[in-house]
């Protein structure tokens, strides 16, 4: 087992190389996104916080958004599946984790019997981005309950000021009625994938199409263009992704509670005073656009540029894939009796350009998109403030 092999490695690189490794083991984007991606987005606002009430919410809505984006889809899908597949036959259900441009493609009695199904299992889904939109509103009523708190100049230490009551309610108010709403999308999400599930394995024609646009929306409305094809099937589809056999979280799922969960943000950050919402309206699309794709983009460049200095060559592939450390072993072994040398020396040195490959990635990640962003963000707010309040005292 290359885990034996990585034990041998001296610190900091064998801490590294487990991490790297671990990521590896589990399922999806799950365990690695969530620490990625709560790193960015927690510790800098940590490290930033304004006041007690600042680091309570942020706190609070990076931890329950993270383990809702990473690890309520899985136990969603495992759910939905065991709900809304008791009526295929064993054949049929082996199906439901293939992709469905696949099934799409195949166009025979079996597939169109598990689109419906797969589209009911992926609309189950959308619980998540709903509960992303929702945590928002929770975090304003949460602030109000603990902290006596509802306008973000006090909350971000802008200003102290006695808060009236009735401008109080009105964001408590317009929580509640959110998170509502949130919870009639839900409802209305269920009913159509119980409809799906039902009676889409009839020959009904509509159903079959709004089960493909759910599950492949680029390969029903692109056909013709496979650019955007490939696009919107990768960003705009709710289905699941699947590996060994099991439903786990995809780009497409990862899309919707960006955009779903932003329009949350927005909304809770309206209700609270400009201030939060300009500060929402500079870093979201950031930070969100980073989650979505930027991160995978970074990678791949960060790849090429390795690649085109030469550096990294046994572990950079001609499509700049990347051997696992199970696969690293292999490798170290065929290196270090070519070379005459012991395999723990080559595995090192291959765990080296491994490391470094995932590492400068992540660094950037938390660097950049997480401490540089936070902090020029708090700047700015800072900043805006003061000069309003200066433009105020001028007219006045």
């Amino acid at each position: 087992m290359a885990i034996n092999l990585i034990n041998t490695l001296a610190q900091p690189l064998r801490f590294s190389a487990k991490f790297v490794n671990h990521n590896e083991q589990v399922s999806g984007l799950s365990t690695s996104r969530f620490v990625q991606d709560t790193s960015t987005c927690l510790l800098p606002k940590a490290v930033f916080a304004r006041s007690k009430a600042d680091l309570a919410e942020n706190t609070f809505l990076e931890l329950a958004e993270s383990g809702l984006v990473y690890f309520a889809p899985v136990f969603a899908g495992k759910v939905a599946k065991n709900i809304f597949t008791h009526s295929l036959s064993p054949q049929a259900k082996e199906l439901v984790t293939q992709s469905a441009t696949k099934l799409i493609e195949k166009n025979n009695a079996i597939s169109k019997k598990v689109l419906p199904v797969k589209a009911a299992i992926a609309l189950s889904a959308l619980l998540i981005p709903l509960c992303e939109f929702s945590l928002n509103y929770i975090k304003n009523i949460m602030t109000l309950k603990i902290f006596k708190k509802g306008d973000f100049n006090n909350i971000a230490n802008l200003e102290n000021k006695k808060e009236e009551a009735e401008s109080q309610n009105k964001v408590k108010q317009s929580a509640c009625k959110n998170i509502k709403r949130a919870g009639a999308a839900f409802a209305l999400s269920t009913v159509l994938a119980a409809i799906l599930s039902a009676r889409g394995a009839s020959k009904s024609k509509t159903l079959l199409n709004i089960s493909e646009a759910i599950l492949a929306p680029g390969t029903k409305f692109f056909k013709n263009n496979i650019k955007a094809k490939n696009f919107f099937n990768k960003y705009c589809s709710i289905d699941f992704a699947a590996q060994d056999g099991k439903l786990v979280l995809s780009k497409g799922q990862l899309t919707s509670c960006v955009v779903i969960g932003g329009a949350g943000y927005f909304g809770a950050a309206k209700d609270r005073g400009r201030q939060n919402f300009l500060e929402t309206l500079f870093r979201y699309p950031l930070v969100g656009f980073y989650v979505i794709t930027g991160s995978e983009l970074f990678e791949k460049g960060f790849k090429k540029l390795l690649q085109k200095a030469g550096k990294c060559k046994e572990t950079i592939g001609k499509n700049l894939e990347v051997p696992s450390f199970e696969e690293l072993e292999n490798l170290a072994k065929k290196l270090a009796e070519k070379k005459s040398v012991c395999v723990e020396k080559e595995f090192t040195r291959l765990a080296k350009q491994k490391v470094l490959i995932s590492g400068v990635p992540y660094i950037f990640s938390i660097g950049v998109m997480g401490f540089f962003v936070s902090g020029i963000s708090n700047i700015f707010t800072k900043y805006r403030f003061s000069k309003e309040q200066t433009k105020q005292i001028l007219l006045s």
